[in-house]
């Protein structure tokens, strides 16, 4: 290619910060080594690390970021007029002073002292023969090709870069289009007119990269696809997990029409998160506590709030709005059970036991559970649901039949179940007298019509009791996946986030947390055949079901202090270990991006700092408050 087309391409594609950056590629080292040392790299996606040496300029430290991509040209031929480039992730980057790498412990103190003195004088000046920049980088396994015309495209794969190579640096521009063309022309929007509002503006941030040069990169996913392929975030406490989460739920209900979301609130903060979506005339949005709230300053004090708002009485006016227009409910538990067809069925099948040697028994039996799936195929019932009166009423008939029929003894243990149907009737009747007279509450069943109801678009489910939380997301979910599976199903699509997910999908558990867990990863692993996306977030993603985590598709990490949980992060989402280190520095609401598929970029970790839902909430208490 020749000259002037190469400099035209530089300035289309890649910045040198107005000629400070000058560097080359020193070596390509190989990341597969012997068993013993490869336990210490898994992780990695990656089969090699670049070294990249760059003359010194006293400025570039301030402007070369973890993150920034590279461009090296490689082997792979190209077509005509074009030039093929192996893109890398910078991974760490740290200046070199020849005196000081060549101090040693050993030597005369006094001439110790004065080296290092003397290289304080040194990294103030521009000094190439002394002093330089190492980079390390992680090959991001896509190539760019560009064209004398200055048209790109990126093509996934590996190819090795030519070593000794001039190392191009992708400016800000190319980032943005890198990230963000695609995912943009989707959405229907300008991407160098972004804004932090979240009704304008659809992004989850900026990319945190060339901030000493304030250039503005926002950060857009593809929500359909953040949704239905399931995706998590991992956070240490006070990393700004409820915050990001807020922030993605608030964008999915403005800037797409149909998505729902059920938010197992478990530790009760989202109703204040959500507060200007809960309040908003044009979302129907729904919230259910775990008690009856009978006040406004009830309602105040069952609302987790950050420290600087607890005080704070505007959010009683938001409170308030969110009663007045019959947005609040409460958990009505079931107080007496009653079994769902599955369990009628089970309830049969166990008089099987003791009848193995009576034919007559047991053809009674074959012919009660007939009538029951034929019942239950007549009128499109799911054998999860409850049991109907209606249905106790004919059962009881068929059962009281059967045995005449065939001539059950009245002693039998069979004989007294296919008798004694009236009591069950009894007891559903009691229930919904009782559930008819506690207004404001919700059962399982009402909380299923609001999901199937076209207008509903958010509830939010504050319960700070484990068992019970638990308890409702096994059957909601249970209940949900075969609903979808019987109608074959898959719009609109629902979000079901669960928060402190430990609590949810704990591994190694026993009793109803095994259960719940079993519930969640199935719905993990089936659900988006189905339209049914699962957010989790949790602060230990050690404690997790790991099957439950391999099913996730898009990650965002926060700091993890714990080396265990930055090793299990490493492993299931193949984060090279030199990339998720850096997440130690992050402040909070800063993130560690990757997606296999809702991204610009697949499966390409992206440094990113989110929105701040408060912003929201402040704007909204200082407007409508």
């Amino acid at each position: 290619m020749r000259q002037q087309e190469e400099n035209s391409f530089n300035s289309f594609c890649f910045t040198d910060f107005d000629g400070r950056f000058r560097a080359r590629l020193a070596g390509v080292i190989p990341r597969f080594f012997a068993v013993a040392e490869e336990t210490k790299l898994a992780g990695t996606s990656a089969r090699y690390q670049c070294r990249i040496k760059v003359e010194y300029q006293k400025d570039l430290m301030g402007l070369l970021e973890e993150g920034m991509l590279l461009a090296v040209k490689n082997f792979k031929e190209a077509g005509e007029d074009e030039e093929r480039f192996t893109l890398m992730e910078i991974s760490r980057v740290w200046p070199e002073h020849f005196g000081l790498r060549g101090l040693s412990d050993h030597g005369y103190y006094p001439m110790q002292f004065e080296i290092i003195e003397q290289s304080e004088e040194d990294w103030q000046t521009d000094d190439k023969s002394t002093m330089m920049v190492q980079i390390d980088a992680i090959p991001i396994n896509y190539d760019l090709i560009i064209n004398g015309k200055c048209e790109f495209e990126f093509v996934k794969g590996f190819s090795y870069p030519v070593v000794g190579s001039p190392a191009y640096l992708l400016n800000g521009e190319m980032i943005n289009r890198m990230y963000n063309q695609k995912i943009a022309e989707k959405l229907g929007i300008d991407p160098s007119k972004t804004v932090g509002d979240a009704r304008m503006d659809p992004r989850l941030g900026l990319i945190k990269m060339f901030q000493a040069s304030r250039t503005i990169i926002p950060i857009y996913v593809d929500f359909e696809k953040l949704v239905r392929y399931h995706f998590g975030v991992f956070a240490f406490t006070g990393g700004g997990k409820s915050n990001l989460m807020s922030n993605i739920l608030r964008r999915l209900l403005y800037h797409t029409e149909q998505t729902k979301i059920v938010v197992f609130d478990i530790s009760c903060e989202y109703v204040f998160l959500l507060l200007d979506v809960l309040t908003d005339p044009a979302i129907s949005a729904k919230v259910i506590m775990e008690n009856r709230i009978d006040s406004l300053e009830q309602f105040f004090n069952s609302v987790v709030k950050p420290r600087e708002y607890e005080t704070d009485e505007r959010i009683k006016k938001g409170l308030k709005c969110i009663m007045d227009q019959s947005r609040l409910f409460y958990y009505n538990r079931p107080r007496r059970k009653v079994p769902t067809y599955s369990e009628f069925m089970e309830e049969l099948s166990d008089q099987r036991k003791g009848s193995a040697d009576k034919p007559n028994y047991m053809n009674a039996i074959d012919e009660v559970r007939d009538a029951i799936l034929e019942y239950i195929e007549e009128h499109g019932l799911m054998e999860n649901q409850e049991v109907s009166e209606d249905f106790v009423k004919y059962i009881d008939q068929v059962a009281r039949a059967k045995v005449e029929e065939f001539k059950v003894h009245e002693k039998s243990g069979l004989y007294a179940w296919a008798t004694t149907r009236s009591m069950l009737l009894d007891r559903i009747k009691r229930r919904n007298e009782i559930e008819e007279k506690e207004a404001g509450g919700l059962t399982i069943k009402k909380i299923r019509e609001l999901l199937e109801d076209k207008t509903t678009r958010l509830i939010c489910i504050s319960i700070s009791d484990p068992f019970t939380i638990k308890d409702l997301v096994i059957t909601l979910t249970q209940d949900l996946l075969v609903r979808r599976k019987r109608r074959f199903q898959v719009k609109p699509y629902i979000l079901l986030v669960f928060d402190e997910a430990q609590e949810f999908i704990p591994s190694g558990a026993s009793g109803i947390d095994a259960k719940c867990s079993g519930h969640v990863e199935t719905l993990l692993r089936q659900g988006r055949k189905y339209g049914l996306g699962v957010c989790i977030a949790t602060q230990r993603i050690a404690y997790l079901n790991t099957n439950a985590l391999q099913q996730l598709h898009t990650y965002f990490v926060g700091t993890l202090p714990r080396p265990y949980d930055r090793q299990l992060v490493s492993e299931t989402f193949m984060i090279d270990k030199g990339i998720l280190e850096k997440t130690l520095e992050f402040a909070p609401g800063e993130w560690l991006l990757s997606s296999y598929i809702a991204t610009g970029m697949e499966n390409v970790p992206i440094f990113i700092k989110a929105d701040n839902a408060e912003n929201e909430i402040e704007k909204y208490l200082k407007e409508n408050v």
